[in-house]
């Protein structure tokens, strides 16, 4: 077996239900699930209606790469959405389809890491999105974590790294707007951070899947490739960004993102991608291509989140500390106390769980 394996830690549900046991929560309260980040809004119906109209396509293998129409519907969208300059996203080069961010996240760092060196490492923000550590241990790197405390405004504090530790640094994980913080990175900080990429040669993938999840629409989130083409690297050097359509478009069970930035990478990661037998099926790129290329249904699901932001904070105040995050659909609250003990409190008196 591979031993990497045995470096695994137990998946945070896993770790959950462990926490919950003996429990006994009262049978007159209905259970109210918090613990995963499931949007309740629907997935809107014109997707799902895509997806039954193009079942007709599964006689034919899907390319790995993607359908082309699917790859310009996914430039278009990024171009128009981060202002990148016109034409700098090749359809054929700059961007791949995956099955989810979570599998692609997963096995970026297969691609990226190169275990010969000695020492390779892979920085992540802490907390975050377990995929990460995984992906590190198994692509034979060891997760060196950057911890984000209300000191550094919830983000990682990128100049208290060390030289050496970023010469060793082979990927960079970042999250932002960040789960479950929601702390979005400033775009000066992109820049340093893309500045020490081609200082050290590393690369930067960006988890940017809550992107699309903020409350003023003036001013939304800015992105990895967005700050690049600002300080202008318009070739994307060392830049890799990850989107998804689970959280945007409310539909997590079509299994759709995608990939995009620099082209020598993208080259390697589907030259990896071919052998690790990831197509996307041909009926969720058609649902892709009409999910990407309408914004309508994003606004309404943006003013539905904050209703219930609003709803919420209000219930929750002077119970606990918190308050609404820049972006993302998370609450990131101070606990009165253990944070395991609280959860397992909380659903053992209120059949609530967090």
């Amino acid at each position: 077996m591979n031993s990497d394996l045995q470096k695994l830690q137990p998946y945070p549900f896993e770790k959950l239900r462990l926490l919950k046991e003996g429990c006994h929560p009262p049978v007159a309260l209905d259970h109210i699930a918090l613990s995963i980040g499931e949007p309740r809004h629907p997935t809107p119906a014109f997707i799902t209606e895509a997806v039954l109209s193009h079942l007709h396509g599964l006689s034919a293998y899907p390319l790995t790469k993607g359908a082309p129409k699917l790859r310009e519907t996914i430039c278009s969208w990024l171009s128009t959405r981060f202002q990148l300059p016109k034409d700098s996203l090749d359809p054929g080069h700059h961007v791949l389809p995956v099955n989810g961010t979570r599998e692609a996240l997963f096995a970026f760092a297969q691609t990226i890491v190169d275990r010969s060196q000695p020492n390779p490492l892979v920085l992540m923000p802490n907390p975050f999105y377990q995929i990460y550590e995984g992906a590190a241990f198994l692509a034979g790197a060891r997760p060196e974590f950057l911890n984000c405390t209300e000191d550094t405004g919830l983000m990682p504090d990128f100049d208290a790294v060390d030289a050496k530790t970023w010469e060793d640094c082979q990927l960079l994980y970042l999250c932002s707007p960040h789960n479950p913080t929601g702390a979005v990175i400033p775009e000066t900080t992109l820049a340093q951070l893309m500045e020490l990429a081609h200082r050290h040669d590393f690369v930067i993938a960006a988890d940017e899947c809550y992107s699309e999840i903020y409350f003023n629409e003036d001013e939304p989130p800015v992105g990895l490739l967005q700050a690049a083409a600002n300080v202008g690297n318009d070739s994307y050097s060392r830049c890799v960004v990850f989107h998804s359509l689970s959280k945007r478009s409310n539909a997590p069970g079509l299994r759709s993102g995608f990939v995009a930035g620099d082209r020598e990478v993208l080259g390697q990661f589907l030259r990896y991608r071919t052998y690790h037998g990831c197509a996307m099926p041909p009926h969720h790129q058609a649902a892709s291509i009409m999910a990407w290329q309408d914004e309508k249904h994003v606004e309404e699901s943006r003013r539905a989140y904050q209703e219930k932001f609003a709803a919420v904070l209000g219930i929750l105040d002077g119970q606990l500390t918190v308050r609404q995050p820049e972006a993302g659909f998370y609450l990131w609250a101070q606990t009165p106390g253990s944070d395991t003990e609280f959860a397992r409190q909380l659903y053992d008196r209120q059949n609530v769980t967090v």
